[in-house]
């Protein structure tokens, strides 16, 4: 019996998945429970569309993530920071601050996780920052850290 597969099922696949089953399996356990539903025509139609959707909406993420690796190469990110001699900061520069601060000077919304600090930062300067913006797409944030 085919059956399309409604939830991640150990040892016969994940879900949304067309597997062919025993019918007593099917029957007995995978749609009682919730599990599978009947590879129906309606049910093939409903799967084939909800995959097409999932599809252009993973482009269309792909596209903004692009498009925010285009406006980031042309920003440059300044982060106030309180230090002390020898251009010395008290503390260090973090991904949440420079996220925030990307968000309130160019309005691009990044979450902190995504910016990749190689370094802590604890100087004043010039940093560049790399960024995953997802769909393997990634960018590069021009950072300065300037007394404030």
């Amino acid at each position: 019996m085919k059956v399309i597969l409604t939830a991640d099922v150990k040892g016969q696949g994940k879900k949304g998945e067309l597997k062919e089953v025993s019918e007593g399996y099917a029957r007995n356990y995978l749609i009682p429970r919730g599990l599978a539903m009947k590879a129906t025509a309606d049910n093939l139609n409903a799967l084939a569309l909800k995959e097409k959707a999932k599809a252009a909406q993973a482009a269309k993420e792909k596209a903004q993530a692009q498009e925010y690796a285009k406006q980031l190469e042309s920003c440059v990110v300044k982060v106030k920071a309180r230090g002390g001699e020898n251009g010395k900061l008290f503390g260090s520069v973090t991904n949440k601050e420079v996220a925030d601060a990307l968000k309130e000077q160019y309005g691009i919304e990044l979450e902190k996780n995504r910016i990749l600090l190689e370094e802590n930062i604890k100087s004043f300067g010039s940093y560049e920052l790399r960024c995953k913006l997802g769909y393997e797409v990634s960018g590069t944030i021009h950072l300065l850290v300037v007394e404030g």
